[in-house]
């Protein structure tokens, strides 16, 4: 059960929920590999999107860069997301999604020794059925579209959630885990939107001997133990805060429910949780069972945590950000560097029927990367003709040097042409 990350709209928000198949089949786990997306320049030179290695190695398998990005109807996934599989910052342990992981981690192993098998090296590349089917994600949901979701082919995803190992694990008789990985979602630019995040997914299976004795009904015990477990994680993470439980909806839980925190002067939410669906227990061999389920976005809490302004800087290899952070150390304050100037570039159209604006931020992100730091809607118009116009704002800045004006150009010019011809639509 997973909160899709930072603040980001994922499957566990109130908007949008929480194959070559025999060729994928073999790509149950992944093994961290050694790379970098990183590309030095000078200030002088004109930035260049980093160019991904043409083969990955993903548990033990080879996958050729052909493999997930295609020149295919059914293909939306840009030579940028297949730069980042594999990175795998959570498995760092000097990096600020690694610290939080194993801080998580550490408050599972004190409070409940021995129990939780945890896994963060399955791999990102599922099955339509994994993502959305087994954890009851409705045939219709906006989540399950091409506008959200990086499709491989009609029936293989990058996966959306951590959630979409729930069933698999199930299966394989775990009734207590932890699950964290990069997840993918096409959505919106901005300081606490990208398109790759970090969830982490846990599980509690119950049986009838551990609540019978309780007086409580199967469903009441569980929801009773959830709550308590992570009021203690959020304690451990935040210290003696206020907190408050906010009923929700998630497809998968029923009881649903949101935890919120009163930190810094105001109510943030931590994570979304509930029951498990019985529907899903019985579907993979748990039979008179009751579980638990929470999910929680490493970036959105991190960004809290270190004082992150910008989830840009995850990605970041410049020492001045990495430096900062060190194994075990929870809540360093991030010091930030130099604030480089931003330089705003608009944008016109009239729109047709298919446009949308996550299809827009694909288009610019696949030209100018990290570089771009926000595109919002600044106008929006009909004519007498029935045409709608948009005009967006384009905010470029580099978190590591000054733009050049001819790189800003070239960038922007690059932009209205792939904009015009992928989307369709007509300048103005």
């Amino acid at each position: 059960m997973a909160v899709v990350s930072s603040a980001h709209s994922t499957i566990f928000s109130k908007t949008s929920l929480f194959h070559h198949i025999n060729g994928f089949k073999r790509f149950t786990f992944c093994l961290p590999f050694s790379t970098s997306a990183a590309v030095s320049l000078s200030a002088k030179k004109k930035w260049r999107q980093p160019v991904a290695s043409s083969v990955l190695e993903l548990g033990g398998n080879k996958i050729a860069k052909d493999d997930v990005v295609r020149d295919d109807p059914t293909n939306n996934v840009p030579d940028t997301m297949f730069s980042k599989l594999g990175m795998q910052l959570h498995r760092r342990n000097n990096h600020p999604l690694g610290i939080l992981k194993n801080g998580i981690y550490e408050y599972f192993d004190t409070n409940y020794p021995n129990m939780f098998d945890k896994f963060d090296d399955l791999c990102p590349i599922v099955s339509v059925k994994q993502n959305f089917d087994d954890v009851l994600v409705p045939a219709d949901h906006v989540s399950r579209s091409y506008n959200d979701t990086y499709y491989v082919d009609s029936q293989t995803v990058l996966r959306c959630h951590t959630s979409a190992h729930q069933a698999e694990l199930l299966r394989r008789g775990h009734t207590h885990f932890l699950v964290t990985g990069d997840v993918y979602r096409r959505d919106s630019i901005d300081s606490t939107h990208y398109p790759v995040f970090h969830q982490m997914e846990g599980v509690r299976v119950f049986t009838p001997d551990n609540w019978e004795a309780s007086g409580l009904d199967p469903t009441s015990y569980a929801a009773e133990d959830l709550k308590k477990s992570l009021e203690g994680l959020a304690r451990h993470l935040f210290g003696a805060v206020e907190m408050r439980w906010i009923d929700a909806y998630f497809p998968f839980t029923n009881p649903s429910y949101e935890l919120e925190i009163y930190f810094k002067e105001k109510w943030m939410e931590v994570l979304g949780c509930g029951v498990m669906e019985q529907e899903i227990l019985k579907s993979n061999g748990r039979l008179n069972s009751v579980a638990w389920a929470f999910g929680l976005g490493l970036e959105r809490l991190a960004m809290v945590l270190f004082d992150i302004p910008d989830i840009r800087l995850f990605w970041s290899t410049d020492e001045r950000f990495t430096s900062q952070f060190s194994q075990g150390q929870m809540g360093v304050k991030f010091k930030p560097f130099s604030k480089y100037p931003p330089c705003y570039k608009d944008i016109s159209f009239w729109i047709n029927e298919s446009f949308t604006e996550n299809n827009l931020c694909e288009v610019i992100r696949g030209i100018a990367g990290d570089l771009v730091e926000e595109v919002s809607l600044i106008d929006n118009f009909p004519n007498k003709k029935g045409m709608t116009s948009h005009c967006y704002r384009i905010t470029y800045r580099s978190m590591e040097r000054s733009l050049t004006d001819e790189e800003i150009n070239d960038l922007q010019w690059n932009v209205r042409e792939q904009v015009q011809s992928k989307l369709n639509v007509v300048l103005r």
